[in-house]
């Protein structure tokens, strides 16, 4: 019999109030178990986006104590899910940034990863009039980690960390499988490459990936992406939802990825590897 799950992404449009945006989170949530998930992921700063990166200040926590960390371990134990948990603002070494964290939860409630965010959004949009510099207020990471799960070997890239395959490949040397991938995408650069980068790193590592996403008009006047999306280790678009509120929900089929990295052993056949 074949081995499969459900995995589940969560699209969001948050704005500058927590609460409504963890009820929102928690009922997207809700639906997504109700329709089988087991492993849901939230997306990018889906607790709070404010009218600039700097609020984030407001709302930062320290390691292991917090609304948002009880929220996502509260949640994780009463739906019976693994969450990986978009990102949350959580304190720094330097007071005046934070670190903008995925923190991975069991169907227990308990935490059992953590990933900060490494590359760090600074870049010009003429086209768009935009500007954005992540670093002024986020102090990057250095380590990625693969947790084991009841649905494979899973790994967490966060939004523009999308756009650095050496990022995925090092992950794939601790066995990675399942890649989660929390973002807030401009809506001028998703439409440009957002569902091109999702397949492609799917496609190099032969892995599944759950991208989920912001969605929509923010109250800051930025406007995000959406199009989250399910993808299967051969690129094949599962589920997706375009733009506004929702969850999608698909099977994940460890024993057709298993067959496919073993009659096609791409993996096998590389000559780099990433330090």
């Amino acid at each position: 019999m074949s081995d499969i799950s459900k995995l589940a992404a969560v699209q969001m449009a948050s704005g500058p109030n927590t609460t409504a945006n963890l009820i929102e989170a928690e009922r997207l949530i809700g639906l997504a178990a109700e329709a089988g998930a087991g492993l849901v992921v939230l997306p990018e700063n889906f607790a709070f986006m404010g009218k600039q990166d700097r609020d984030l200040l407001t709302l930062v926590e320290s390691n292991g104590i917090g609304q948002l960390q009880d929220f996502l371990a509260r949640t994780a134990l009463r739906y019976g899910v693994w969450i990986v948990g978009g990102t949350i603002p959580l304190r720094a070494s330097n007071p005046a940034r934070v670190r903008s964290a995925t923190l991975i939860y069991n169907a227990h409630g308990d935490r059992v990863a953590r990933y900060d965010k490494m590359h760090l959004f600074d870049v010009v949009l003429p086209d768009a009039n935009e500007r954005y510099q992540e670093s002024a207020t986020i102090e990057p990471g250095d380590q990625s980690p693969v947790v084991d799960t009841p649905f494979g070997r899973l790994g967490v890239l966060v939004c523009y960390d999308l756009r650095f395959p050496e990022a995925a490949r090092r992950m794939l040397d601790s066995g990675l499988e399942i890649l989660a991938i929390p973002a807030a995408f401009t809506a001028l650069t998703g439409k440009a490459h957002w569902e091109t980068l999702i397949r492609a790193r799917a496609i190099e590592n032969l892995a599944y990936v759950v991208a989920a996403a912001q969605g929509g008009f923010h109250l800051s006047g930025r406007e995000t992406h959406g199009h989250s999306m399910i993808v299967d280790p051969w690129g094949n678009v599962l589920a997706q939802i375009e733009r506004g509120v929702g969850q999608i929900c698909c099977a994940l089929d460890r024993d057709r990825q298993a067959s496919i990295r073993r009659t096609f052993p791409v993996l096998e056949h590389r000559r780099l590897k990433c330090r």
